[in-house]
């Protein structure tokens, strides 16, 4: 449980803009996009790493209780980690995060990859919080106020005050999926800021510049949206196959992205369902028509694609969190968050992605452009 509210962490589940239309989808969606060539180009990517540095640069961390684990700092150290994800039961007060924070940040500055690790939580607001403070009010609470735009835009600069105060420089938010129904998976604990695609677009675009503005980088979640499943659809727990049609999905769900990405969001998060009328085979973070076809060449994305919990529910009977992670690289995702608390499990990902750089499973070319992305991101933050 991490912060107020009985909202579960991913931990905690699985240890038990006006005129917006999808038809006008601009050819350049802002700073984050370009052309297929400069996605593709690794040149970013630090020099001369080893495979297993070179898969770490891909991987982000977690640990269980208010202790770093000295393997974490080893492995930092190692120049084998890309970031840091911080939960409820990673911090008791402010100022011992703050601390833990800075101890992880010294173990870096010995890393062959020095720049700035990617810190992270959810402070998306109301009661998905992992840090005391702002924002409190809820997305729902901010879409449903006078002036959504206003509050969204103090709940954005809130955040990333709060987060930087810390250490911190990401923030796993904002949500964007536009919820159908009162009770189902988004709305039962407020996430969405409402039913109106619009509204969705004009809070998400004013958390995000708002953020921005503070230095602290946006995960826009969960592509292409969760706002149509029913409360018992949670990917934490279990499959979800989501059956909106793909008019539904290019006219409602999708249409926050437009703005976001404009606005700078730096990273998108992208979902666990299955969507039929996309690919019905896959979970869309192990899909690349939704990854490659949908995100990056429909919305031209360049920015910095991160899986949503590889331990999840939803991918249990696809195999372990080690061979999904290896799914997730090859179907397009950056980076691979795991969220189990284990240092371990995250060493055992670095090393199956590894593995698949050196027998061919992964393309080196891809990777290095992946590791390019993740690279230029860690050098733009504090």
């Amino acid at each position: 449980m991490a912060g107020p509210g009985p909202y579960p962490s991913r931990r905690s589940v699985l240890a038990a803009g006006t005129g917006v239309a999808a038809a006008g989808l601009p050819a350049r969606l802002g700073e984050n996009h370009g052309s297929r060539a400069a996605r593709n180009t690794p040149a970013a990517a630090p020099a001369a790493l080893t495979p297993q540095q070179q898969a770490g640069q891909r991987v982000v961390f977690s640990y269980s209780g208010t202790t770093v684990p000295q393997s974490l700092l080893t492995q930092i150290s190692s120049g084998q980690a890309a970031g840091v994800i911080f939960f409820g039961d990673n911090i008791s007060s402010l100022a011992q995060i703050t601390s833990a924070v800075q101890q992880i940040r010294q173990a870096n500055r010995s890393s062959p990859s020095p720049a700035p690790l990617l810190l992270m939580t959810d402070q998306e607001g109301g009661q998905i919080r992992r840090l005391p403070g702002a924002p409190a009010l809820s997305a729902k609470q901010i879409g449903a106020s006078a002036d959504p735009a206003g509050a969204a835009a103090d709940a954005g600069t809130g955040a990333g005050n709060l987060l930087r105060s810390v250490g911190m420089n990401i923030n796993l938010a904002p949500v964007l999926d536009v919820y159908r129904s009162a009770g189902d998976f988004e709305d039962q604990y407020q996430r969405s800021y409402s039913t109106d695609a619009e509204v969705v677009s004009v809070c998400g675009r004013a958390f995000i510049a708002a953020q921005r503005a503070t230095g602290v980088a946006s995960a826009a979640k969960h592509f292409p949206g969760l706002g149509s499943a029913s409360a018992a659809q949670n990917t934490d727990l279990r499959s979800v196959t989501l059956t909106a049609t793909l008019a539904e999905l290019r006219n409602i769900d999708e249409i926050p992205y437009v703005s976001a990405l404009t606005a700078g969001a730096e990273l998108v998060m992208v979902s666990w369902a299955v969507y039929s009328h996309l690919d019905a085979a896959h979970p869309a973070g192990l899909s690349p028509t939704v990854v490659q076809s949908e995100l990056r060449d429909r919305f031209t994305f360049t920015g910095v694609t991160i899986t949503d919990a590889i331990g999840a529910g939803a991918l249990s009977s696809l195999g372990t969190s080690s061979q999904n992670a290896v799914a997730a690289a090859a179907a397009g995702m950056d980076l691979v968050l795991d969220s189990s608390g284990d240092v371990s499990h995250g060493q055992s990902i670095v090393t199956a992605l590894a593995g698949a750089l050196q027998n061919g499973t992964l393309d080196q070319t891809a990777s290095l452009a992946a590791v390019g992305r993740i690279s230029a991101l860690r050098g733009r933050l504090f």
